[in-house]
């Protein structure tokens, strides 16, 4: 009577483990995955960054060419870019862009 009962428990027990390393593997198989994610993102941004300094540098030297002294640039960033533009599609924002490139 009490093997019967015992064999059950090792049985059940035996199961839960089975299923706790199977999430484990899960697991292991999705923080690898994250892993070579944030990798990838990681050599993104950093070539984003090499492109924007690039860029900087390159429109650095147009500026001083041009004779605009880029220090005195006074450039006004959006307080939040997640708010919808009020203004409808590019609105002001794009023309008064256009506007300070022809100038």
């Amino acid at each position: 009577m009490g093997f019967g009962s015992t064999a059950k428990k090792v049985q059940k027990l035996a199961d839960t483990a089975e299923k706790l390393y199977s999430k484990l593997n899960e697991l292991r198989e999705q923080v690898v995955e994250m892993r070579e994610s944030v990798d990838a993102t990681t050599e993104r941004v950093e070539t984003l960054e090499r492109e924007m300094a690039e860029q900087r540098a390159l429109l650095d030297a147009i500026a001083r060419q041009q004779g605009v002294d880029v220090d005195d640039v006074d450039v006004e960033y959006p307080a939040d870019t997640t708010e919808t533009d009020t203004t409808g599609a590019g609105g002001a924002d794009e023309s008064d862009a256009a506007d300070a490139a022809d100038a």
